[in-house]
């Protein structure tokens, strides 16, 4: 691991308490940071998600699971099917 990555695995650390997030930060890049580690830490890579799933998984570190899933939409982060019905992470 880089200092750039441990530096970054740290920061998004001080965002939690005990295991929960306090809050979801304002700056865009400090938000990326945090949406990138939600990414790769509650969804698996070529795996489907139902919008409840993903509800489910993000409200369990947030109350705000709608914004925190919105944010990983806009993001590039999650995809979402047209119709809405399913999301999977992107790469």
């Amino acid at each position: 691991m880089s200092d750039n990555d441990q530096s970054s695995s740290r920061g998004v650390s001080e965002l939690f308490s005990r295991g929960r997030l306090v809050a979801v930060p304002r700056k865009a890049a400090r938000r990326d940071q945090l949406l990138a580690h939600l990414a790769e830490t509650l969804f698996e890579r070529d795996r489907e998600y139902t919008e409840r799933e993903i509800n489910e998984a993000l409200h369990t570190v947030h109350e705000d699971s709608s914004a925190l899933r919105r944010y990983l939409v806009e993001g590039g982060l999650l995809a979402r099917t047209r119709d809405g019905a399913s999301y999977r992470r992107v790469h």
